[in-house]
């Protein structure tokens, strides 16, 4: 197993808020996609796992305000080589966006290693019912929540290797959550915004195959939920990284 990653930095052109952050890469990442054949089929499908992942702007201001005039990176992950070669040439194109602009794109491949921990940059989203996400104060069942966590990897490994797992156990052994309230990311649609709403977390995987793969697959495409929108892009401390 691998990931190939794209370190991106870009040159913003109007001040943006942390709020509105995760929409405006979202966006800037879609209407690149929009700019391939290939790509643009792969955005138009509804209801399939996309498998990419991105973090937010780095580094994060103390103002939580993106500055205009100044560069920051932010990182954009998948298993799928092809994607990320694809998407690499549309950006380098100097698509024309009033937020900002990317002016360097650099790849990278990673090999699996082992992973000792997992730690959520951005919020990890959970769908418990319909419309309702899972929540301390809404729902609390830490447990169900692991057994989510782990079905939805299972699901998207499945989809992608078209290799079923046959796991002994739930990936993760410890589970950590940082946060004291929900997390959000806020985005639009017709000009009505909306937001998910999410977990920030520290999880330690089970060191078994299965559970190895499925922390790394996490890393590689997002862990959770609403991935395409910034949710679930993570980092780990391992061996061999």
């Amino acid at each position: 197993m691998k990931y190939f990653e794209l370190i991106c930095t870009a040159y913003i052109k109007r001040d943006i808020s942390f709020k509105d952050s995760f929409e405006v890469i979202s966006k800037y990442i879609s209407f690149s996609m929009a700019q391939n054949q290939e790509l643009k089929v792969l955005h138009e499908k509804k209801r399939v796992y996309k498998y990419y992942t991105f973090g937010n702007f780095y580094p994060i201001e103390k103002e939580r305000v993106y500055k205009k005039g100044n560069s920051y990176q932010f990182r954009l992950r998948s298993p799928n080589e092809s994607f990320i070669d694809n998407l690499s040439q549309t950006l380098r194109q100097n698509i024309d966006n009033p937020h900002f602009l990317t002016v360097e794109v650099s790849k990278r491949a990673i090999k699996q290693f082992f992973i000792s921990e997992l730690y959520s940059a951005t919020p990890v989203v959970v769908t418990v019912d319909r419309g309702v996400f899972w929540t301390i104060e809404r729902d609390g069942d830490i447990m169900k929540l692991q057994r989510l966590l782990h079905d939805n990897l299972e699901k998207k490994y499945f989809d992608f290797y078209g290799e079923k797992l046959e796991p002994e156990q739930n990936f993760v052994q410890l589970l950590e959550i940082k946060n004291r309230v929900p997390q959000s990311i806020w985005t639009s649609k017709d000009k009505k915004s909306f937001r998910f709403f999410g977990n920030k977390f520290r999880i330690v995987p089970h060191e078994d195959e299965v559970s190895q793969k499925l922390a790394f697959l996490a890393l590689s495409c997002g862990l959770g939920e609403k991935n395409s929108f910034g949710g679930g892009f993570c980092i780990a401390r391992g061996i061999g990284v």
